[in-house]
This record gives C-alpha cells, sequence and structure tokens, in this order.
C-alpha cells in the first residue's frame, strides 16, 4: 500500500464517515429528547434518496401516497385523542392538505424537467414531514414508556417501513447523478466534486445545528428537555411538542443524508437499515449522549470501513460493527449503573 492507495482509501473514508456523522447525530438528538433509539432513521435515508432517484426519472415517487396515508392515520389519531376543534384544524391542516397539496404539485409539474435543487426541495417536501407524523401515531401516546419498550416499538416501526419501501420502491436499487462533476486534482489525488459538496454540505448542517441549539428558542427548549424532562415540563415546555420538533429534525437529516449519498452508492428499500447501523455504532462511542465524540466516532467509522474494504473486504462489516464490542465493554466499566424508573 502506498501514499497515493492511503490518500484515496483516507478520502472515501472522510466521505462516508461524514454521512454517519450525520446519522449519528441525529440518534443522539432523538434519544436525549425522546430516549427513543431511532432504528428508523436509516429508512429515512432510504426513503429519501429512493425519492429523489424517482423525482430525477421523472417518475411520481410513491412516497407521496405513504404521506397521504401517515397523514390520515395521524389526524384520525388527533381526532380520537382531541376535542378541541381548533387542534383538530390545524391538524387536518398539516396531515390531510399538505399532503393532498404536494400530491396535486408533484402531478402537475414536469419532473423531468426540474432542477436538481428543486428536486431536492420536493424530496425535503415528500419525506420531512414523515418524521413527525411517525412520532405522533407510534411514539408520543407511549412517550413515558420505559426505554426498552420503546425500542421494541422503534424496531416494529422499523419493520413497517422496510416492508412499505419494498412495496412502493420495490427491489430494484436506484442511484442519482452526482450534484457536481468537477474533478479536483491534489498532487497525485484526484477529488470528485460531489465528494467536497457531500464534506462541506455535512458541515454546514453540523454548523447549522450548533446554531440551532445555541442560539434559537426552540432549540435551548430541546436542550432543556434533553437535561432534564420533568424539568422542562414544569417551565411550561410541552414534551409533545419537543418529541415532534426532535423528529422533524432527525427526518431532514435522514433526508438530505439519502440526497447526499445516493450519488456515491446505489440504494436500495432495505440499504438503509446497514447505513443507519454503522451510524449507531458513532453514537455508541458518543455515549447516545456527545455530539462531538459522535461525529469523531463517525469520521473512525468511515475510515475502518475504508482501509477495511481494502484489506478484507468480505468482512468490512463485521470488521466496522466489532468496533463496538470494546466501547461498550469500556463504557460499562467505567459508568455507574442506574435503575430506570418504573
Amino acid at each position: 500500500m502506498d501514499a497515493e492507495i492511503i490518500a484515496m482509501l483516507g478520502q472515501d473514508g472522510v466521505t462516508n464517515g461524514a454521512i454517519y456523522a450525520l446519522l449519528a447525530l441525529a440518534l443522539v438528538l432523538v434519544f436525549a429528547v425522546t430516549r427513543v433509539i431511532f432504528i428508523p432513521q436509516g429508512e429515512l435515508l432510504a426513503w429519501g434518496a429512493l425519492t429523489m432517484a424517482a423525482l430525477e426519472a421523472g417518475t411520481f415517487p410513491g412516497t407521496v401516497w405513504l404521506l397521504v396515508g401517515c397523514g390520515v392515520l395521524t389526524l384520525a389519531v388527533d381526532a380520537f385523542s382531541t376535542t378541541g376543534w381548533r387542534t383538530i384544524g390545524r391538524s387536518a391542516l398539516w396531515n390531510l392538505v399538505y399532503p393532498l397539496a404536494v400530491a396535486a404539485i408533484l402531478w402537475l409539474v414536469p419532473l423531468a424537467s426540474l432542477p436538481t435543487w428543486l428536486r431536492v426541495i420536493l424530496t425535503l417536501a415528500i419525506v420531512v414531514p414523515l418524521g413527525p407524523m411517525l412520532y405522533r401515531v407510534a411514539f408520543q401516546p407511549v412517550a413515558e414508556a420505559p426505554v426498552l419498550v420503546l425500542l421494541i416499538i422503534s424496531v416494529a416501526v422499523h419493520l413497517a417501513m422496510v416492508g412499505l419501501g419494498l412495496l412502493v420502491f420495490g427491489p430494484e436499487g436506484s442511484r442519482t447523478t452526482p450534484f457536481s462533476e468537477a474533478q479536483i486534482e491534489l498532487g497525485t489525488l484526484v477529488v470528485g466534486g460531489h465528494t467536497i459538496f457531500v464534506i462541506v454540505a455535512s458541515l454546514v448542517l453540523i454548523v447549522g445545528l450548533y446554531l440551532f441549539f445555541d442560539r434559537s428558542l426552540y432549540g435551548k427548549a430541546l436542550r432543556a428537555t434533553a437535561i432534564n424532562r420533568n424539568g422542562a415540563r414544569l417551565m411550561g415546555i410541552s414534551p409533545a411538542l419537543a418529541g415532534r420538533l426532535t423528529f422533524l429534525l432527525a427526518a431532514v437529516i435522514g433526508v438530505l443524508s439519502g440526497v447526499l449519498v445516493a450519488p456515491l452508492t446505489t440504494i436500495y428499500y432495505d440499504s438503509g437499515f446497514l447505513i443507519g447501523l454503522k451510524g449507531f455504532v458513532a453514537a455508541i462511542i458518543g455515549g447516545l449522549a456527545s455530539y462531538p465524540l459522535a461525529a469523531g466516532g463517525a469520521i473512525l467509522v468511515g475510515l475502518l470501513e475504508s482501509f477495511s474494504s481494502f484489506w478484507a473486504s468480505a468482512f468490512k462489516d463485521v470488521i466496522v460493527f466489532t468496533l463496538i464490542i470494546p466501547v461498550l465493554i469500556w463504557r460499562s466499566l467505567t459508568s455507574h449503573h442506574v435503575e430506570e424508573e418504573e
């Protein structure tokens, strides 16, 4: 292995690590605020990538019908659990009128001739609302349940989303065109324009999240909820609103990650699970609590995967997932055990 190969593998590792970092940050965010280990985070990535591919091919994306169906289900849950007409009206506007409006717009516009930036916006408009809808239907009714119960529900939601993904997208994989075809030569290393776009976009999104949590009122409310749920509730912060906002941010991160990763590899309906697991390994390195450690762990996972694919490509995933064992042993030895409240 010479310096040129090391540089190429390092480039691939950093690029993949940037995607894993976004997923790890989303997992840490969701767990910190809602105590949910959000296994379907990878499915949001896959649905975002496949929706982008459908728009690029000029076909009507099936995720629109999933959006409409989830909206109707969410509206039914809201109508069953509340008697306030104003609340039901707001729910109908967001969960019924909005999905139908998106479907009408996509039905009327010429999808094949849309510019790339508009396809990205439409992909976000279609898939991102599914995040808070999932929280409202699956997690909000049992928000105070033990973590194990929330984990079981998360696994069930993951399995349902994988099945729906197969139904909507089929078993064929899709890949989109890169955002940039530029090639930049750095000595003997050739860096693709899309690679630079992925790294820059990931850094911008991470900085944006930092500013959101540090400067905005809603960000500070989420931080307060993550630190002390009961204290935040006593200060007038709605745990339900915090949960929906958290899942909205997680969906934004997941869909943008899917849009960024789609030009790098072929995405199938079930590809999100494996990618999400690698983000989960990075989140575990951060203890599901530290954002900087999770981001650093994601880069480590990306580099380990890249170099493992060179030395032992058949075992690269095994090597990556084995990384979680010493991390768990170390945390088990250095952390104090706390019984979960009944």
